[in-house]
């Protein structure tokens, strides 16, 4: 590897360490903006790949929380005002679903993480097509954060890639279940709109 290779790596590496410095900061702030943990980690996440993402937009000097609180809260404006554009509407018809028979959401449930066979059979079916479906990158990306619970540290490692390929694959792999598991949702009642 040449020197001037070598370089633009190491000065990545080091943004992205000071990026990651911040993620409690950013994850408190985005808590309180959403009042809400599901929300507020995608927050934190979708701010976190627009930084790496345009990490040649940082100016050297600039106090990086600042800039990072910035894209927070603008990615949390553009996010509200996109869904303020489109209302959501519910009808009650009286064929609402019945409450959930689910397992008990107080009771943890305990799995060895490296035996994901034991996590595909709390798949149906469709889900588990769905997600044999997506590209292996992204499949294997969302199969250890969101069944495996793995850090995003953890994943990075794994794959052997930079945290910030980790979130993108993270968010596209996640949009690629979405779009394919639309009408299981709707179907399951997981969704009304």
């Amino acid at each position: 590897m040449s020197q001037s290779e070598s370089e633009p790596a190491r000065r990545s590496k080091a943004f992205e360490d000071q990026v990651l410095e911040h993620v409690d900061v950013l994850y408190a702030v985005a808590l309180r903006l959403t009042r809400n943990a599901a929300d507020a980690e995608d927050l934190t996440q979708n701010t976190l790949v627009k930084a790496l993402r345009f990490h040649d937009k940082y100016k050297e000097g600039t106090y990086i929380k600042a800039w990072l609180l910035t894209i927070l809260r603008n990615t949390f404006i553009n996010e509200y005002r996109r869904k303020t554009r489109r209302p959501m509407t519910v009808e009650l018809t009286g064929a609402e679903a019945a409450q959930s028979d689910s397992p008990d959401p107080e009771v943890t449930l305990q799995l060895d993480r490296n035996r994901r066979e034991h996590l595909f059979e709390l798949l149906d079916d469709e889900v588990r097509a769905a997600l044999d479906a997506i590209p292996e990158d992204f499949r294997e990306a969302v199969i250890m954060a969101d069944l495996e619970d793995r850090s995003y540290k953890e994943i990075a490692e794994h794959m052997g890639c930079p945290l910030g390929t980790v979130m993108s694959r993270l968010y596209r792999g996640r949009k690629l279940l979405r779009e394919q598991l639309d009408n299981y949702a709707r179907r399951q009642r997981l969704i009304t709109t």
